[in-house]
């Protein structure tokens, strides 16, 4: 099938709505919604937001969402209102949903009930001021929308209570949409996501992908992945979160371009769940880390599966390991794709065309994009040899948001993105990472950033220092290790590792606690992590 291209995803939007208006579109807990009833309720929800709100073209929306049929509706609304998108992860604390929103300047939140209690929390100290609440089945028909939501919040009381001091559900918000929205002038360099990133200093900020980044990388990932929605309606299995960055092109853009069905998992640690949503389909496509490829193969009810349609695996966020790579394939009969990309890049750079895998390597670069292996002066080094992974494209960032000294440190003039990621060329021109950036901890294809955990760990007032690394795991593929030295009193580690819950996501919680008399540093009082990692 052809690729066609867009400057705007406001264009591959309205395309695809044309295009695809009768094809299912998003599966949710049993229901389907075609591309038509996305797109209506999509436009209801840009009319409310330009009809009954302060809020602007280029304003920043925030989304805290889990996979719902809520969040096609909402996010393509948003987009289609000439909003600034702000993926907001459903399980931050309330010290992290502080920190986003606030650095954001995000003006509008839509939040499901499940976890608006923290965003009610810390909104009075943001600019906040719309704030739209969803619940787990509101666009699912009348009889099952009262069954599904009053099971979550009576039954299973996953509802804590909250109070706002303004704000409305999205199904009044979508009441209110009566008028038609009015067209945005959007361009190609016009600011389409704020995505949060650790980059490569571990402090959160926001990379700014503009519809110019993330269209060219939806060109950029169609081309390189020949198999990928070769048909109309292909299915597709959506078990990675749509505000992670992968999900979001993959899935979110790339695959409503084709038409494609989006099967949404809402909790894929839910596996009877997970089986349930994908047994009545035949699954063309399959993204997943390697910890939940890893759940899949011994779960016995996977294998029972249809895998006669599945025609690309593909994998991002950390390393496939070989075991499961082979188990899955003998599984499915398809191979898993490795990829390789980061936020600040929309983010595919590097991928293994589905037609040519080559396992243990990260593939050849995508269309456009130009990949440098330098050494520490900064010079090319032969192929072969290790040193960093510099990238120059059109899916690369403008920068991070309101932060230009860190955007100098990791892009330089001439538009070359360093990764700081350790990587080697291949005679065969295929890429193989070999080491990741120096400190960063990968849990489940997550971001865990040592300073962090670090800073929230020493606000216990009896550590008096912290230092954390990564350690092998078989379930996680690393898990966050503390080494902590107290005083006088020694702190039990279910007592570290509660305080550590409260203020942390869980896969940032530490999973190892190691008491030590002292931590080793340099001649400048800096802790050395690379001393306890070599430990």
């Amino acid at each position: 099938m052809e690729t066609k291209r867009y400057s705007t995803v406001n264009e591959l939007l309205q395309d695809a709505f044309q295009r695809y208006r009768d094809f299912p579109g998003f599966t949710c807990l049993g229901h389907t919604m075609t591309y038509g009833e996305i797109d209506t309720l999509s436009d209801r929800f840009a009319s409310y937001l330009q009809n009954h709100t302060q809020l602007q073209p280029g304003d920043r929306i925030a989304i805290q969402l889990p996979n719902l049929l809520q969040y096609p509706v909402v996010l393509y609304g948003a987009i289609r209102a000439g909003l600034v998108i702000v993926n907001t992860n459903p399980l931050y604390t309330a010290r992290e949903l502080l920190h986003q929103l606030k650095d954001s300047g995000a003006r509008a939140l839509v939040v499901l009930a499940n976890v608006a209690d923290k965003a009610a929390e810390v909104l009075p100290q943001t600019d906040v001021e719309t704030v739209i609440v969803t619940q787990v089945g509101d666009l699912l028909p009348p009889v099952k929308r009262l069954l599904v939501n009053g099971v979550v919040k009576y039954i299973k009381r996953a509802v804590p209570s909250f109070q706002f001091k303004n704000s409305l559900s999205l199904s009044q918000a979508l009441d209110l949409g009566k008028l038609p929205p009015r067209p945005v002038n959007v361009r190609p360099e016009s600011l389409l996501l704020l995505q949060y990133t650790g980059g490569t200093t571990g402090v959160a900020k926001g990379a700014m992908l503009t519809h110019g980044n993330l269209s060219a990388n939806v060109q950029q990932v169609l081309n390189h992945m020949s198999k990928l929605f070769k048909t109309d309606s292909q299915v597709v299995a959506v078990a990675l979160p749509l505000y992670h960055i992968f999900a979001f092109n993959l899935h979110g853009l790339c695959a409503v371009s084709r038409g494609a069905h989006n099967i949404l998992i809402p909790n894929p640690r839910d596996l009877p769940a997970f089986i349930k949503a994908l047994k009545p389909y035949k699954v063309s496509l399959f993204v997943a880390v390697n910890t939940l490829y890893n759940a899949l193969i011994r779960y016995p009810d996977f294998q029972k599966l249809d895998f006669s349609e599945l025609k690309t695996s593909a994998a991002g966020g950390m390393a496939v390991t070989e075991d499961v790579a082979k188990r899955w394939r003998e599984i499915t009969g398809c191979p898993i794709c490795e990829g390789y990309g980061l936020t600040e890049t929309s983010p595919v750079l590097i991928s293994n065309p589905d037609g040519a895998p080559q396992p243990g390597t990260i593939g050849t670069p995508v269309m456009d994009t130009e990949i440098r292996i330098v050494d520490e002066q900064g010079r090319d080094v032969e192929p072969g040899q290790p040193g960093e992974l510099l990238a120059r494209g059109p899916q690369v960032m403008l920068g991070y948001w309101k932060k230009e000294e860190a955007t100098a440190e990791v892009l330089d003039a001439d538009g070359w993105f360093k990764t700081g990621d350790i990587a080697i060329r291949r005679p065969d021109g295929y890429y193989k990472i070999v080491d990741r950036k120096k400190d960063m901890i990968l849990v489940s294809g997550f971001n865990v950033y040592p300073n962090e955990v670090e800073d929230v760990a020493t606000q216990h007032p009896d550590i008096v220092e912290a230092a954390v690394i990564g350690v092998p795991s078989t379930e996680t593929g690393e898990a966050v290790k503390l080494f902590v030295v107290v005083g006088e009193r020694k702190v039990p580690e279910d007592e570290i590792i509660a305080f550590c819950r409260q203020r942390l996501t869980g896969y940032k919680v530490p999973k190892i606690i190691e008491y030590r008399d002292s931590l080793p540093k340099s001649n400048v009082g800096k802790i050395l992590r690379r001393e306890l990692r070599d430990q």
